[in-house]
């Protein structure tokens, strides 16, 4: 697979999944919710959404796609496993990043059904997680991620160095 059709298959799936767990989801949730955030709370809500966008992007384009040729897809996965960038500190910062769009949300709009739905997320990505990505990727790269996940935590980043 080339950069330009990862970046093109990342760019689809992005629209489809992403997209739709982080934004169609939480803007039906919110409905229910008429009470906003202003002022600060708003800004640091605002913010929170803006640093999810960030991780997932950063993540999905440029060391999925770009740097490793393939995709957050299951079924287009990457060439080589991706132990660059954010992947340094934890083994699932496009979660993270997502799980910090929908919590942003639930924040800016004070709304209980997406904070609800957040954790919901959270579960169901900690089992997929736990039942097919980390064997899939034990299988597909042997020792080199087992001592890579021996190294980096799951989901606490480790910071320093």
């Amino acid at each position: 697979m080339s950069k330009a059709t990862s970046v093109a298959e990342t760019l689809i799936f992005t629209a489809f999944v992403p997209s739709t767990v982080a934004g169609l989801i939480p803007s039906w949730l919110r409905r229910s919710s008429n009470v906003a955030a202003n002022g600060l709370e708003k800004y640091a809500a605002m913010a929170v959404i803006a640093v999810g966008i960030g991780i997932y992007l950063y993540n999905a384009f440029w060391s999925f796609a770009w740097i490793a040729e393939g995709t957050p897809a299951p079924m287009a996965p990457t060439k080589t496993l991706v132990v660059h960038g954010l992947h340094r500190f934890v083994r699932n910062p496009m979660y993270i990043g997502v799980g910090c769009i929908i919590g942003g949300q639930a924040w800016l709009f004070h709304s209980r059904h997406i904070a609800i739905y957040l954790l919901l997320f959270f579960a169901i990505v900690h089992l997929f997680v736990v039942f097919y990505e980390e064997p899939a990727l034990l299988k597909q790269f042997g020792e080199q991620y087992a001592s890579y996940r021996r190294r980096v935590p799951r989901w606490l980043p480790r910071i320093g160095l």
